[in-house]
């Protein structure tokens, strides 16, 4: 579970990659299966419980020290990104092999879906921290598309939350109410709820949908489902160039979902908010990255 709850604070590591290596992971999709049916086996709720605490304690403590990584060391912390996704390949392929046509297949169709999320813009994704029916929505989604990638492994739930702009907001969003809690300021928690309910109304129907549909596919599609999960992570690599650039804002750029109507507003925009552009690395930036 803990492992499970750090590994969605990293995009680019997998949920379900974290349950899969444990040795949990057709346990806990058939636990979650069947609760949501209405089955409640106290053997099955303890199990699910174990997880979930501590994943959210995981969350909860360590979502403030990933979030400074990344304003700190941005690249290496992308480069070290990219070598837990790859990481996670032997496991998926060594359950898989020997590849036949429809697994290649599958992993193929994966990995352009994975390239196509890679051209998104986030910030015309939406992104506005400030509350309104579309941010709720968007959060919601953002939560489902965590839930659900939760679940599968090789897919990343942060990766996703970067491709859809949500990332930043929602993780700011839970060290903020963690650090509330730790220095005992409840009230201050609650300036968290705009983010945090409609995030895990999302994740709550992720889990419980990919859960029931993975128990299916892997029941009667396995080698199809697993090449298709092969191909996530390979894809998911696309995404996670680290070398970049930062490009300064302009009059008419759409940041975070809000047009930059006047110079003031551009030079207003947060250094964390402006685009990336893919660069050259240097030998040094290279090797370390290499070596990450």
């Amino acid at each position: 579970g803990a492992l499970m709850g750090l590994a969605n604070l990293v995009p680019g590591i997998s949920g379900g990659t974290m349950l899969l290596a444990v040795g949990v992971y057709p346990q806990f999709i058939s636990g979650v299966a069947e609760v949501s049916t209405f089955k409640f086996r106290p053997r099955v709720i303890l199990m699910l419980g174990y997880v979930a605490v501590a994943a959210a304690v995981a969350i909860v403590g360590f979502s403030g020290m990933i979030a400074m990584a990344l304003d700190q060391f941005e690249w290496g912390m992308y480069s070290l990104f990219i070598g837990l996704t790859l990481g996670g390949i032997p496991l998926i392929w060594r359950t898989l092999k020997p590849a036949d046509r429809v697994s290649m297949s599958s992993a193929l169709v994966a990995m352009v879906l994975m390239a196509l999320l890679a051209t998104f813009d986030p910030d015309r994704l939406g992104g506005s921290r400030e509350p309104g029916v579309a941010s709720y929505i968007m959060l919601a989604v953002a939560g489902c598309s965590g839930g659900a990638a939760m679940i599968l492994p090789g897919l990343s739930g942060a990766y996703l939350l970067l491709i859809l702009g949500q990332y930043r907001i929602i993780v700011d969003a839970v060290a903020f109410a963690g650090d509330a809690v730790r220095s005992g300021m409840w009230t201050l928690a609650f300036e968290s709820l705009h983010v945090l309910i409609p995030v895990g109304i999302g994740v709550a129907v992720g889990v419980v949908g990919v859960s029931n549909l993975m128990k299916m596919l892997l029941t009667n599609y396995q080698r199809a489902t697993l090449g298709f999960l092969l191909g996530l992570l390979f894809g998911a690599v696309i995404g996670l160039w680290p070398f970049t650039q930062a490009v300064l804002p302009q009059v008419g750029d759409v940041v975070r979902g809000v047009e930059l109507l006047t110079p003031d507003m551009a030079e207003a925009v947060d250094p964390r908010y402006f685009r990336r552009v893919a660069v050259v690395p240097s030998l040094w930036q290279l090797s370390v990255g290499t070596a990450l």
